[in-house]
């Protein structure tokens, strides 16, 4: 039997060659590093301890740990690994190693790196944008044959009464190539991050999406009159593959944006398909103004910094009060409201208020267009936060059937299932969109219901790795929330250290401007008090309690922890009137703290048997404040049942 070979990042182990491979050069590694590099390949995400790795590696020699340091180091500088941020090798304080990369079998004579983002496995690294595809030399991007992205027009004339278009007609010509079915469109949140953490040319832009193609263009406005301008490259050959020039006046910017895409479709030999409502992006406004503040409005919110949703929600107010059928415009004022209402989801009362709106508007834009994806993607997203999952489901697969290929819908999908169908879903996400972090926490959510800890740990691994990539390129908004949750994972198998290390990592990123990182920051405060006990290291953990509750005063938890149980009945009794699951839970906590175990048994068994399909009560198997229940008679039936939601 042929011994497996094993692929990580932009690696492979070829066993059969012994031999580390980045495309097609050879790594030069001594055998000593290779035998280290193969042991920690074998056991993935597992804590790999000094002594087993001495004997192994040094069976009969009487040699210092330095050694195995010393190798270590070697191993890690021939991968461009980071000890301080490790990609690949992570080392447990006195304990050893763990690899923490996504580590992937493949039994072939000559193993290769795969190529394919869209066939690849989603638990798979992306593969770097200088991976290389041809023989020794300068590395050479990988660029996927059927994907074109759209770059910001740009701005000749230098008007700034016109700036906004540079994006609005990227985005418009987006929507109108997507709707001709002919390549894969990169979609424009994902092109907008690449020419963030890139210098913004076409070809560190299109290398950093592995797009074959791309669209450039320029636009120039002088008086009332508008010229548009913009090419096809090829930008392997760098051929020019179709040109379009159009002019006419200002007012006229939805014809003068067909036809470019028209003229482009045309040299492409691309069939132009009828178009219908909801498709193509500011389409469905004939007003300028309507479209301009949209624009503006959609800019704000695809920056998910929370200070400029305020903006955004009057931008989209704007835009539906000069055109009152403007339904992509409803629909982004659903998510800036949507986006508000998230800042307040943790708390004991959430603004349900403008959760009702957002959903009032996505309902809205869908009556005005039927056909337009993203009203159904948005209702399905708040129907998740209304408690109404079977109807988030349904509109989720509604939009996902419209735009089978925007990853976005799949995301959405998945966050509105549960179980194997939310890993589905999950999975054609990551399968488009290998750097999106926040999959793999959800992912992950799913391990945990099933109480399946190792693979919730490694998921979480992989989605901390991309999240830390993206932080070491300097990308505007990475996850939130994957170094908490390992943590409370590591935790749960009574690594204290290791919990202690990856909550402080939650706060050196949850800045209070980005969306969610109030509440991840106060969760990260919590689970770090509550770690800090268990380490009988009391004095750190009242203090770390204070900071948890300077950002929710009343987070129920954090009351218990600190003993306040009279405080803590009382936020209880808020909670049931605004987020009934969430007070199940909070009670069954505190009976626990109470000593009235079987109580809290019976209350666990009550919100898991009772609560509507879904994710509810999901941080059962790890919850600090639950552990005591482990040996409690019942708890276990609890822990099944839970898992058996998951299926």
């Amino acid at each position: 039997m042929v011994k497996p070979s094993y692929t990580f990042g932009p690696f492979v182990f070829d066993r059969i060659g012994y031999r580390v491979l980045r495309g097609r050069d050879q790594l030069d590694l001594t055998p000593k590093l290779l035998d280290l590099l193969l042991f920690l390949l074998q056991r993935p995400a597992e804590l790999v301890t000094k002594e087993e790795l001495l004997d192994a590696l040094w069976p009969d020699a009487n040699v210092t740990e330095n050694a195995l340091a010393q190798a270590v180091s070697e191993l890690r500088q021939a991968l461009g690994d980071d000890a301080s941020h490790p990609q690949f090798i992570k080392t447990i304080s006195r304990r050893g190693y763990r690899f923490v990369a996504a580590v992937e079998p493949v039994v072939s004579e000559r193993a290769a790196p795969r190529r394919d983002d869209a066939r690849s496995d989603p638990a798979e690294a992306a593969p770097a944008a200088s991976e290389t595809t041809t023989g020794a030399g300068p590395a050479a991007p990988v660029h996927d044959a059927n994907t074109i992205a759209v770059l910001d027009f740009a701005n000749v004339s230098g008007d700034p009464s016109v700036a906004w278009l540079a994006s609005g007609i990227a985005e418009t010509v987006t929507g109108d190539l997507r709707a001709l079915g002919h390549l894969k469109v990169v979609d424009r949140w994902r092109v907008m991050e690449a020419s963030h953490r890139t210098d913004g040319s076409l070809q560190q832009v299109t290398a950093d999406l592995r797009a074959r193609f791309a669209v450039v263009g320029s636009y120039q406005l002088n008086g009332d009159r508008l010229r548009i301008t913009a090419r096809v490259v090829d930008v392997v050959s760098g051929e020019a593959l179709a040109d379009a020039k159009v002019d006419g006046p200002l007012d006229g910017i939805f014809e003068l944006q067909d036809q470019i895409v028209a003229r482009l479709s045309k040299e492409l030999g691309v069939p132009v398909r009828p178009r219908t409502t909801g498709q193509g992006g500011g389409h469905e406004t004939r007003s300028l103004e309507a479209y301009r503040a949209f624009t503006e409005g959609w800019l704000r919110l695809e920056s998910l910094d929370i200070t400029e949703m305020a903006r955004a929600s009057e931008d989209f107010e704007r835009a539906v009060s000069l055109d009152r059928h403007y339904a992509l415009a409803y629909t982004g004022l659903a998510s800036a409201e949507f986006v508000i209402y998230e800042t307040t989801r943790s708390e004991n009362a959430p603004d349900r208020e403008r959760l009702d709106r957002a959903i009032a508007h996505a309902r809205h834009a869908v009556r005005l267009d039927e056909a337009l994806a993203e009203a159904h993607a948005t209702l399905a997203l708040l129907l998740v936060d209304a408690s109404k999952p079977s109807e988030a489901v349904g509109s989720a697969r509604r939009a996902a059937a419209l735009e089978p290929s925007n990853w976005r819908h799949l995301f959405r999908l998945g966050y509105a299932s549960w179980g194997d169908a939310r890993l589905r879903a999950i999975e054609a996400t990551l399968a488009l969109h290998p750097d999106f972090a926040f999959a793999y926490f959800q992912a992950a959510m799913v391990h945990v219901a099933r109480n399946h800890l190792p693979l919730a740990e490694a998921t979480l691994r992989q989605g901390a790795a991309v999240q830390d990539r993206q932080i070491q390129r300097r990308e505007r908004f990475p996850a939130l929330g994957l170094h908490w949750l390992l943590g409370l994972v590591r935790l749960a198998q009574d690594d204290v250290d290791e919990a202690l290390a990856e909550f402080e990592r939650e706060l050196q990123l949850a800045d209070p401007r980005r969306l969610y990182g109030r509440e991840y920051a106060m969760n990260a405060w919590h689970a770090r008090s509550l770690t800090l006990l268990r380490a009988s290291r009391g004095g750190e953990a009242r203090e770390a309690l204070q900071r948890a509750l300077e950002l929710y005063p009343n987070h129920v938890q954090s009351l218990i922890a600190l003993g306040e149980f009279a405080r803590a009945d009382a936020a209880i009794a808020i909670l049931e009137t605004r987020r009934p699951i969430e007070a199940a839970m909070a009670s069954a906590q505190l009976q626990a703290a109470r000593g009235h175990a079987t109580d809290a048994v019976e209350s666990l068994g009550r919100l898991v048997a009772d609560a509507p399909p879904g994710f509810a009560g999901w941080t059962i198997p790890i919850e600090p404040l639950l552990r005591q229940l482990a040996d409690t008679k019942g708890f276990a039936r609890v822990i099944d049942r839970l898992a058996h939601r998951a299926v």
